[in-house]
């Protein structure tokens, strides 16, 4: 007699064995990546540097933490996540709530490297006991790039000497009142021309055309707060403080004006609103592929441009503190007056500088608007061929600008917008301008057209 055994189909295990971790720790780790990128660009966009690295490491610390709660209910718990997961949250909430300064970031960053390398090197040991495949290859690659951030930043801190101890200052510093700010003056002869910098740029920004108008006039290039090798200051500047800082630098620097100003980018509305504030001190302009005072208004995308520029420059600081700043640097000076530039462009301050002019724009702006008029003195608007072909309502924002005087020209110049003050061709179509200007002044004439 046989007997037929039959078993019963047991019902399908739910328990957490029948569920792969792979997908959940790519999936935790690209949600803390997008987390860290809202955080830094979207609910804090252009903090402090502390406040967007603790943000950065709020939404990193979250990914963390998906991963160890989500790994529960996988083959494999990944509990060991608890440790980066505490580590970056606390961090990050502590930089957050403290928003420490520029003087502590500096300090912190030579304690946070070597715990970032060691908290690297612990988690990839740990993890590569309970993970393969899929989710060891994307654990690996952040801990690739913590250690990466980490090992930069300590590079960096241990390499870089001071700005000012490497490249002292050309010209005098002086004070004007609370704080210091640097000047560089060359040549002789009136008017003396004064150099305003754009964003990103600072005196030595200026060399080809510093030394090519020097030969003919006296000219002057500057640094405005927290520029080059003038001083910081706790809060941005608007336009009229920094009138008021280059009015009283020019007097506590002995140059006599009247003045011709030379603005570049957003150096121009700087300059109008000099020339608004103090009218008799300034004899012409020479606007320099200017940003108008409407930007907003006659730009169609600048808005768009700026909205998207204020988040991104927000991380800048951080950037160049993990020593990637040098993706910013890249002048097209020559290589001797290159090398100041592109080794300010490096630091976290530049950075920084970039960051908070231009969440001052608006302001600038519309103080800048309030000059109306130059009467007939002198004015040659120069316009980048660049922005010329590439950016809608430039050309009229352009010819606008030039209706600030009765006595001006607009030229335009074959090439970039950053090449109006660096490349060869760029600077010798500016140094033309200001010397245009140079020459109505002193002969009381109209500009030369071209």
């Amino acid at each position: 007699m046989s007997v037929t055994l039959h078993h019963r189909a047991r019902p399908q295990d739910m328990s957490p064995v029948n569920r792969t971790s792979g997908p959940v720790v790519v999936g935790s780790l690209a949600a803390g990546f997008g987390a860290a990128a809202i955080l830094t660009m979207v609910v804090f966009p252009g903090a402090t540097e502390g406040v967007t690295a603790g943000a950065a490491l709020l939404g990193f610390g979250l990914g963390w933490a998906m991963l160890r709660t989500l790994s529960r209910w996988t083959t494999h718990p990944q509990r060991w996540a608890t440790v980066p997961a505490i580590a970056m949250t606390a961090t990050g909430a502590a930089l957050v709530l403290t928003a420490p300064s520029e003087s502590t970031l500096s300090t912190l960053t030579w304690v946070w490297p070597p715990l970032a390398l060691a908290l690297a090197g612990w988690t990839y040991v740990q993890m590569r006991r309970s993970l393969a495949g899929l989710g060891r290859w994307a654990v690996t690659t952040a801990l690739v790039l913590l250690a990466v951030a980490a090992a930069g930043a300590g590079v960096r801190n241990l390499t870089t000497d001071s700005f000012a101890s490497t490249y002292p200052a050309p010209g005098v510093i002086r004070s004007v009142g609370d704080h210091d700010l640097h000047i560089d003056c060359r040549g002789q002869g009136q008017p003396t021309v004064v150099l305003v910098n754009g964003m990103g740029e600072f005196s030595a920004s200026w060399a080809r055309i510093r030394d090519g108008v020097a030969p003919t006039t006296r000219v002057c290039a500057y640094d405005r707060a927290g520029q080059g090798w003038s001083d910081d200051l706790p809060n941005p500047q608007d336009g009229i403080a920094a009138a008021a800082d280059l009015h009283a630098l020019l007097a506590a620097a002995g140059e006599t004006g009247p003045f011709v100003l030379a603005g570049h980018s957003i150096g121009g509305p700087y300059a109008m609103t000099y020339a608004e504030q103090y009218p008799d001190e300034v004899a012409g302009m020479v606007l320099l592929d200017s940003t108008t005072p409407r930007q907003f208004d006659v730009i169609p995308a600048y808005p768009t441009q700026y909205a998207m520029m204020r988040r991104a420059y927000g991380v800048l600081p951080s950037l160049a503190r993990m020593g990637l700043g040098v993706a910013l640097a890249g002048s097209h000076l020559p290589s001797d007056d290159a090398a100041p530039v592109d080794a300010m462009s490096a630091t976290p301050r530049a950075g920084r500088n970039a960051r908070d002019e231009l969440w001052m724009l608006p302001v600038v702006f519309e103080q800048a608007r309030a000059l109306t008029s130059l009467g007939d003195r002198p004015l040659v608007v120069l316009t980048s061929a660049e922005n010329a072909r590439d950016s809608d309502g430039w050309m009229e924002a352009q010819e606008e600008l030039a209706g600030l005087s009765t006595n001006a020209v607009r030229r335009d110049a074959a090439t970039s917008h950053a090449g109006i003050v660096e490349d060869a061709d760029g600077a010798a179509a500016s140094m033309e301008a200001i010397a245009s200007v140079v020459r109505a002044v002193r002969t009381n004439g109209p500009v030369a057209t071209p």
